[in-house]
Parts: C-alpha cells; sequence; structure tokens
C-alpha cells in the first residue's frame, strides 16, 4: 500500500494542479488533451519511447506499431499552426528505460505554448504558474523550503556564464572537441572516450556545473551552444547560441523549452541529423512526422517549455525520491 508519504504528496499534487489550472485560465491558456498514444514519437537522440502495436479487429487500419508519447510537443505546434491561441496541458508522458531516484518511465509533464512570443516570456509565465503553485501546494505542509518557488524573479544566467563560473573554462574560446576536451581534462574532468563538442561538453556540465544550479532561487539557464538548438531557433544577432532555456532548482533540471523554430527546412534537416545519430548509437529510428514538419512552417513566432510536475513536487514537499511523490512508482515492476 501506499506510505504516509505517498499519501501527503497525492495531497499536495492535487493542490499543484489546481494551482497551475488556475493560473493558466487567468493568463488566457486554453487546456487541451492530445493523443497519448501516436504514430512517430519525438527524434530526441537519447529518448525511446515504448512501442504499442496496434492490431486491428475491425475493417479499419493496418497493424503497425504506435508509440506512447515522450512529450505532446508534436501534437500542441499543429494546433498552433492551425490558429490556437495560448494553450497548455497537463499529461501523462512516457520514456523506456527511464528509471532512478528522479526518473519514472512513466511521469507528469506541463507543457504550455504561447503564440506571440519568445523565451523571455515563456519564462515570466513559467516563473508565475510556479510561484501560484508553490504558494497553494505547500499550504499546511512543513518541507525543505516551501517558500522557494515564490522566490522571483527567478535568475537568468547563459550556459556560458555558468560554465565559465564552475570551470573556469570558456566554452567560446574552448568551442571544438579536441580543445575542450584539453581545457576540461586539465581541470579534472573525466570524458571518456567522448571527442565531440556535444559529448565533451556534457561530461564537463554534468561533473562540473549542473549540481550547483538554483539553490538560492530556481535559475534559467538560457543560450545554449547552436549545436544543442533542438527545436528552437537561433538567437538573432547571434547564431553561435540557441535560444533554448532550461531550468534548475537545487541541482535537478525541471524544464525544457525555446523559442520555437518555424523554418520547416531547418527543422527537417536537424531531425535527419537526430535520426543519423540515433542510427550510429543502436537506438530505434524513427519515422519524419511529415504532418508536424508541415505544422512548423505554419506556426507563428511562438514559445514553448515542458516541466516535469513531479521533480516540482518533489522540491516543494522536500523530499528525495521521485518513488516518495508517487503512489505506484516503477520500482513495483522493475
Amino acid at each position: 500500500m501506499p506510505n504516509l508519504s505517498q499519501w501527503r504528496a497525492a495531497r499536495g499534487r492535487q493542490a499543484l494542479y489546481s494551482a497551475l489550472r488556475r493560473f493558466f485560465a487567468a493568463e488566457g491558456y486554453l487546456e487541451v488533451e492530445t493523443p497519448l498514444l501516436i504514430p512517430t514519437p519525438g527524434m530526441e537522440p537519447h529518448i525511446n519511447a515504448f512501442e504499442a502495436r496496434f492490431v486491428p479487429e475491425t475493417n479499419v487500419g493496418v497493424e503497425r506499431p504506435l508509440y506512447l508519447h515522450t512529450s505532446p510537443e508534436y501534437a500542441m505546434k499543429r494546433l498552433l499552426a492551425d490558429g490556437a491561441g495560448p494553450l497548455f496541458q497537463l499529461c501523462k508522458v512516457f520514456r523506456n528505460g527511464e528509471v532512478s531516484t528522479t526518473h519514472n518511465p512513466e511521469f507528469t509533464m506541463l507543457e504550455f505554448y504561447r503564440p506571440q512570443a519568445d523565451y523571455h516570456a515563456i519564462m515570466a509565465d513559467l516563473e508565475g504558474a510556479l510561484a501560484e503553485a508553490g504558494r497553494s501546494a505547500t499550504e499546511g505542509e512543513t518541507g525543505a523550503d516551501p517558500a522557494f518557488f515564490t522566490r522571483t524573479p527567478y535568475a537568468r544566467l547563459t550556459v556560458r556564464d555558468a560554465v565559465l563560473r564552475a570551470t573556469g573554462v570558456d566554452i567560446r574560446v574552448h568551442s571544438d572537441g579536441p580543445s575542450l576536451k584539453q581545457a576540461a581534462e586539465a581541470i579534472g574532468v573525466r570524458t571518456g572516450d567522448a571527442e565531440n563538442f556535444d559529448d565533451v561538453f556534457f561530461h564537463l556540465f554534468l561533473q562540473r556545473v549542473e549540481t550547483g544550479l538554483g539553490f538560492d532561487r530556481p535559475t534559467f539557464l538560457i543560450e545554449y551552444p547552436a549545436s544543442m538548438a533542438a527545436l528552437s531557433r537561433l538567437k538573432p544577432g547571434d547564431t553561435a547560441v540557441a535560444e533554448r532555456v532550461e531550468l534548475y532548482a537545487k541541482g535537478l533540471e525541471l524544464a525544457n523549452g525555446f523559442s520555437e523554430l518555424t523554418d520547416p527546412a531547418e527543422q527537417r534537416a536537424r531531425l535527419l541529423e537526430e535520426q543519423d545519430l540515433r542510427r550510429r548509437l543502436g537506438r530505434s529510428v524513427y519515422a519524419l512526422d511529415e504532418r508536424f514538419l508541415d505544422a512548423v512552417g505554419r506556426m507563428p513566432p511562438s514559445a514553448g517549455i515542458a516541466v516535469g510536475l513531479d521533480r516540482i513536487l518533489m522540491l516543494l514537499l522536500g523530499v528525495q525520491r521521485i518513488s516518495e511523490v508517487l503512489l505506484f512508482p516503477a520500482h513495483e515492476f522493475v
């Protein structure tokens, strides 16, 4: 049976969801539902989708693989392309194999998008939403720091500055794989067989930077190197960086968002690169989602962000393991 901590978290979860819905409704957002079961999952190189085979029992459809979504992003961007206003969603998402003290293969995501906005606007919306949630979800509770998310404004820190402060390494100076590897190993960072810039960067970031982020107050990490743009646009006037943002609190990544890319040719090229990387890593290679690519070219300038709500709840309640905020965590079956 769930223990007392898990029941406490269930009450906190109810208050968290209610507070988020109040905030987004007041800001003019529409809550939407998109399918959990989809024909084409996201292409992120290090995320694997759960496959669920469709077997027709009527005369409609053919047998084929479907997937539990890893994010509602593609579907929500199709809604933006068709003229929707600000959108948000609270939903379950699924990522195969992810089990740790801070990962569960089924978890809850808040994802929201605002048209005619950039990543600065989406950071402000998230800051307001979490401040409201922090006040509501911890009412009557004692935790590590119930007021933590109400400490606005949150810090904004570029990736370059974060690495420089923590390590003394300037990633603009050491802008290629061999140079960054040499600089990282000179300060004792273990880089293994990593050779390219992105792989070396993540060794440096995970070992020396991430765990020190967001302790006084939540911190938005902004302006990632262009090679890590994912689905974000490059920054006008400085194409060496992308308008990508991640939120960190007490060394834990909580959210990932973008000023959205609206160039379908560039988006196709990036997805093809990710397909190739997945192939080289020995992971399943998914087909391109042509409806999503069509939507990218019709989207207005927009910004969006995805937030892991189980981790938000962990921090609000002052617990260390994701299993403490789930009534039925994955360790029951793995």
